[in-house]
Formats: C-alpha cells, sequence, structure tokens
C-alpha cells in the first residue's frame, strides 16, 4: 500500500472515531437508561396483570362462596328438593350478563348453566380436575379464541348427586384494560427515552462542536500556524478550555516570535564578533605592524572573550531547559563577588564615558550559595545597565543587609523599559530593546539562578528615565533555617 493509501486509511479512520462521545453516550447511558425502563415498564405490567387477575379471580371465588352458602342451607333442608334448588338458582343466577354458573354432576358432566347452554362433550375443566384433587380450583385460558378465567368449587360433601359448580367468566374487558395500561406505559417510556435522546444530543452536541472546533485549531497551532482563535459562546468548563486554549495561542504566538527574533539577534551578536577577529586577522596577515598586531590581537581576544561569554549564556539556558542546570553551593562573601563584577566593568564603563558609583559597605553576612553563579548574575545585569544606558549616565551599585536577607540594588538612568514590556523582561527570548546587543536570555538566567538560591530579582523602571534592579539573597544563618 502505497503512502497516499495509508494517508487516505487514516483520515477514514479519523472520520471513523468523530461521534464517538455521541455512540459512547447512546451506547452507555442511553441504553441503561432503556433498559431500567423497560425492566420497570415489564414489572409494572405484570403487577397490573396480577392485580388485576386476582381481582377476577377474587370477584369469582366471592360470587361461588355466595352460591355455595345457599346450597348448604337448602342441603340442611330436609323438607326441599335440592336438584330443584341447585336448578333454580342456577337458572335466577343473578350475574348471568357476567359469567356463566355450571353445575357438575357426580359423573363429572355438565348438566345445569345459567345460560341453559350445555357445553359440549370433552371439553376441559382443568379447574373442576384440580378441585377434586383438593387443589384450588381455578384455571384461566382461551376457550373459542376467548380468554376466559373459570373458578370451581368442590359441593360433594353437601350432596352426593352434584359434585361441584364452576363459574367462568370472559376476561376480553380485562385484558383490554391491562393493553391500555401497556399502551400508556410503553408510550411514557418511549417519550422519556426520545425526550432524552433529543436533549442528550442537544447536550452532546454542545460539547462535541467545540471540541471539533479545538481539535480543527490545534492541528492549525501543530503546524504551526497560530493565527486562529477559538470562538466560545459558553461560560462553563468548555468556554474555560476555549480560552485557555486561546490564550496558549497567543503565549505559543509570542515564543514563536521571540523565538525568531532570538535567533536573528544571536545571528547577529555572532556575526559582529566574528567579522571583527576575521577583519583583523587577514589584516594582520597582510600588516605585519607591530603596532597593528598589538591592536588586532586586543581586538580579537576582546571579542573571542564576548563569543565565549555568550556561548556560556547558551549552555546555561540549554541546561535550564533540561533540567541540567545545578549549583556548587558552599559558604561564600556576596561583597567579593560583587566587587569583582563591579571591577570587571568599571574601565568598560569608562570607555563608553558611563560612570560607576559603587557604595560597598563595610561588612555583610555570609551567603550559602554558588559563588560562580552569583557573579555571573552580577556581570548579567551590570552588563545590562552598562548596555542600555547612553553616555554620560550613571550606574549606582549598591549593598545592604535587610532584616535576613542581603539586597544588592543595581540602578540606572540611561533608557529604561516601557510598562507593557517590564513584566516579560525576564521572559526566554524576549527583548524590550532591539538596537542594543544581547541575546535575550540573560536575565531568565540570572533570574533562575537567584530563584534557585532562595532570592529573588526584582525589576522596576520607567521609559527615558531608568531602571532599577534588586537583588535578594538569604543570609547563610537563614537559608540553612529553611532547608
Amino acid at each position: 500500500m502505497g503512502i497516499s493509501g495509508m494517508t487516505n486509511k487514516s483520515r477514514r479512520s479519523a472520520s471513523e472515531k468523530k461521534g464517538s462521545i455521541t455512540r459512547r453516550w447512546i451506547w452507555n447511558n442511553l441504553g441503561i437508561i432503556g433498559l431500567v425502563l423497560l425492566v420497570l415498564d415489564f414489572a409494572f405490567i405484570y403487577a397490573i396483570q396480577s392485580y388485576y387477575y386476582g381481582a377476577s379471580e377474587q370477584y369469582l371465588s366471592t360470587k361461588l362462596s355466595s352460591v355455595t352458602g345457599v346450597l348448604s342451607r337448602y342441603a340442611q333442608d330436609a323438607d326441599s328438593s335440592f336438584s330443584s334448588e341447585m336448578r333454580s338458582t342456577i337458572e335466577n343466577f343473578s350475574d348471568k350478563d357476567k359469567m356463566e354458573l355450571m353445575a357438575i354432576n357426580a359423573r363429572g358432566r355438565v348438566v345445569l348453566t345459567s345460560s341453559g347452554f350445555t357445553p359440549a362433550e370433552g371439553v376441559s375443566m382443568p379447574d373442576y380436575e384440580r378441585a377434586m384433587d383438593g387443589e384450588d380450583g381455578y384455571w384461566m385460558g382461551k376457550i373459542d379464541g376467548e380468554t376466559v378465567m373459570a373458578v370451581c368449587v368442590d359441593i360433594s360433601d353437601i350432596n352426593t348427586e352434584y359434585n361441584a359448580i364452576r363459574v367462568v367468566a370472559s376476561l376480553e374487558q380485562v385484558e383490554q384494560t391491562v393493553r391500555m395500561y401497556m399502551l400508556v406505559l410503553s408510550t411514557v417510556c418511549l417519550s422519556i427515552l426520545l425526550l432524552l435522546l433529543v436533549t442528550g444530543l442537544y447536550f452532546i452536541q454542545s460539547i462535541v462542536r467545540p471540541i471539533k472546533q479545538i481539535s480543527a485549531t490545534t492541528r492549525k497551532f501543530a503546524k504551526g500556524d497560530f493565527s486562529l482563535r477559538i470562538e466560545s459562546h459558553s461560560h462553563d468548563e468548555i468556554g474555560d478550555l476555549c480560552v485557555s486554549i486561546n490564550q496558549m495561542a497567543d503565549e505559543l504566538s509570542n515564543t514563536e516570535n521571540m523565538k525568531n527574533e532570538f535567533i536573528s539577534s544571536v545571528s547577529h551578536e555572532l556575526r559582529t564578533p566574528l567579522t571583527a577577529i576575521k577583519g583583523w586577522a587577514e589584516t594582520m596577515c597582510l600588516e605585519p605592524d607591530p603596532d597593528t598586531v598589538q591592536r588586532g590581537v586586543h581586538v580579537i581576544v576582546n571579542e573571542t572573550e564576548r563569543l565565549s561569554e555568550m556561548v556560556e549564556e547558551l549552555l546555561d539556558f540549554s541546561r535550564m531547559q533540561s533540567g541540567r542546570f545545578s549549583l556548587q553551593c558552599a559558604t561564600m562573601d556576596v561583597l567579593a563577588e560583587l566587587g569583582d563584577a563591579v571591577l570587571i566593568y568599571t574601565e568598560k564603563a569608562k570607555r563608553d564615558n558611563i560612570r560607576i558609583i559603587y557604595q560597598e559597605p563595610d561588612m555583610l553576612p555570609f551567603v550559602y550559595g554558588d559563588k560562580n553563579r552569583i557573579r555571573q548574575v552580577f556581570i548579567n545585569v551590570i552588563d545590562n545597565a552598562i548596555k542600555y544606558s547612553n553616555p554620560g549616565s550613571t550606574i549606582t551599585i549598591s549593598a545592604e543587609e535587610v532584616g535576613t536577607m542581603i539586597q544588592v540594588t543595581i540602578t540606572d538612568n540611561g533608557v529604561g523599559i516601557s510598562e507593557a514590556d517590564l513584566p516579560r523582561v525576564k521572559d526566554k527570548f524576549f527583548k524590550a530593546n532591539h538596537t542594543r546587543r544581547g541575546s535575550g536570555i540573560g536575565l531568565a538566567v540570572a533570574d533562575e539562578i537567584i530563584s534557585m538560591h532562595g532570592g529573588m530579582l526584582d525589576i522596576t523602571s520607567e521609559l527615558h528615565v531608568g531602571t532599577n534592579v534588586t537583588i535578594t539573597l538569604p543570609t547563610e544563618q537563614h537559608s540553612r533555617k529553611i532547608s
């Protein structure tokens, strides 16, 4: 099978899976509810049938008990003829329009009926046979296609000429009533199922439609197109999900833009020193003048150092992203590392006509941390202060003990950061000012280092006024207590 065939098959499989939530709901929820309703329907119908058939049997038994009582009194009267009384009782039966009363003689034949018609020979009478066996003389069945109920009572102990009396009644009206209840119950159950199906499908579609839209939109996101947004008019969990995905798309779009800017910026940052190194190397080859060689070596060393710092910054960022960024902590002197960082950038600041004022305190408590990483933070922040300051600016650096924390403040009166960009200056790849050199990950690395030490890196700034960076670190005694 070719690639196109496999693709088409995958698409067909994906399309077949569409609506699977609807199918699962129908089979699981609606199927169970339908089964429950069916069981309840049958149970209710069975209860109705039992009630009506039981009531009919009770009614017939009551009628037979009344007739048996009358016959018992006749049997005790010596002056009366039992046969004539039996005939009179059956022929004058008051409910002959509703049921038929029968007298069965000692040979098991029906000899008297309230209707005047004697049943044909050989007609089965299960109720009579049961009554003669001492059981409950009850039977329900069909005669000539009509459902009937028969109840028989043994009277052989009253008179030897007759064995039993029997009453037979049609159940057509009872069955009609039962069928009516069955129809009503079935209609109610079907109406409930239909209502559940309609409301359920509407509810499921209210979930499936946004999910399909989410699926289509996220497929666009997977291809790198972050321009689409999901429209949601609901204020439930689905609406919250749509809002979250839109926010995610915004962040991905911003990250993608920052990544592209980062690549462009890093490419430019790498190109500049490489161009300088290559240019001066060619110049040194063509003009072996000692002064030219010395200047060239000096430029090459400086640009190589810039490249080394940039590569180290990128490596640190890579370690942060992969979770392999670690600290080598020990007791350290913050003032020593801050002083080294200030010393490193003092000459550079002078060359750029920028003044550094270092307000060094006499003594500060020790800090438990990685001195190389802390110095790296100071270097990054001071380098940023110089980078974003104009000639003639001033950078003020101070350090002090505040409670159980050591606070280092670096303030400049440079270009500043706008209010819109300030919350994002510590994000990876973000650069507030693209006219200045830098990769956009220095502050992200610095913030991560300070956070790993249990401190904070706070930035306040105002555009065209300046920036204030406050680095807070716990003292060794305080950090030991926390750990």
